[in-house]
């Protein structure tokens, strides 16, 4: 998992200059919806917005194909994030949309706060619990999640 502010996403190789600059390019006014980001289209960005849940509303995450690149264009979320090792699977992998979930765990999770102006970046190994409402207190935000193939990465 990294975090940092995203005046610093071109120091990371992960993150192709093509993603790094459309990134640097957003703002609040983007519109929701799909965003291709190459040519095969694999890798693109979900831009929503919606309202955060409080915790008992959220559930644990992986993906196997994707990575995450998630940040907030407006209001501010929690996340949580822990290696899947030892998690207990409460719904399996579903390939189409590339996503399983996980039960609610006694383990010490990791917390980071999105807000404007920085990013997570999440691999298929790290669980993690998007959407969380700031302080247990649901508010809009506006979200960008950039998904990049996984295989490409492996394959640098």
């Amino acid at each position: 998992m990294i975090f940092d502010t995203i005046k610093n996403i071109k120091n990371y190789a992960e993150i192709d200059e093509k993603i790094a600059d459309f990134i640097l390019t957003l703002t609040d006014a983007q519109a929701c919806g799909k965003v291709f980001l190459s040519n095969d289209n694999l890798t693109f960005a979900n831009v929503e917005e919606y309202t955060t849940k409080t915790l008992e509303n959220c559930k644990l995450e992986a993906h196997k194909k994707y990575i995450d690149i998630q940040l907030l264009l407006s209001g501010v979320e929690e996340l949580d994030y822990t290696a899947i090792e030892g998690l207990t699977v409460s719904e399996p992998y579903d390939e189409t949309r590339d996503i399983m979930f996980f039960a609610s765990t006694d383990r010490v999770l990791n917390k980071v706060v999105l807000e404007p102006g920085n990013f997570v970046l999440l691999y298929p190994h790290e669980a993690h619990q998007p959407q969380m409402a700031y302080k247990n207190l649901p508010a809009q935000v506006k979200k960008v999640v950039v998904k990049i193939p996984y295989i490409a990465l492996t394959k640098r």
